[in-house]
């Protein structure tokens, strides 16, 4: 059986988005961190997105044919584009990405089911995705990427809400001051 992995960049007080701005430095413009996060989901097949990280996302479908593109990203890229993606959206038309389809509702027992007969493992990204995948108890590790910014608001990593009781298998300083922490659930 598949884990589905629940990961995100998340600001130092628990935000995986900003109410204004961004959530600090750390992590994007770092081949390092870029690196790492390429290296941790390369034998990640399927990516559970909603519209709107769908819509960040999708960037990776064409990224390697920027001009002087470092490898660490043209690798990023290519394994982007070699997992199965599902969007989650009531409103998105069609899909500009090979190896993606539309999903209008999040069925937790698809899911499930997904989790049981998939050969590598899921992610679920985006806070409200994740939040409906927490709650079904679907969600087998939590991997936080933390910058060193509080941002005060906006949307928070974990829903409000929950209980979990998690237990830390990795962790990881950057030079950056980003710090990697992998959960998995008790």
């Amino acid at each position: 059986m598949a884990k589905l992995i629940y990961s995100m960049i998340t600001s130092l007080d628990g935000y995986a988005e900003a109410a204004e701005g961004d959530l600090g430095s750390g992590a994007a413009d770092d081949e390092e961190v870029h690196t790492f996060i390429g290296d941790v989901f390369r034998p990640v097949g399927t990516f559970l997105y909603g519209r709107r990280m769908y819509e960040t996302m999708v960037f990776w479908e064409t990224a390697h044919t920027l001009p002087d593109v470092p490898p660490h990203i043209l690798q990023y890229a290519r394994d982007w584009q070699a997992a199965e993606k599902i969007v989650y959206s009531t409103t998105l038309e069609s899909v500009s990405s090979a190896r993606t389809r539309i999903e209008r509702t999040f069925d937790p027992d698809a899911v499930r089911t997904l989790k049981a007969e998939a050969d590598h493992d899921l992610t679920v990204d985006g806070p409200n995705l994740a939040a409906q995948a927490i709650a079904a108890g679907l969600v087998d590790e939590y991997h936080l990427f933390i910058t060193t910014s509080v941002v005060g608001g906006g949307k928070r990593f974990f829903p409000d809400g929950v209980r979990l009781d998690l237990e830390l298998v990795e962790e990881r300083a950057f030079d950056s001051g980003l710090i990697y922490a992998r959960y998995r659930t008790r």
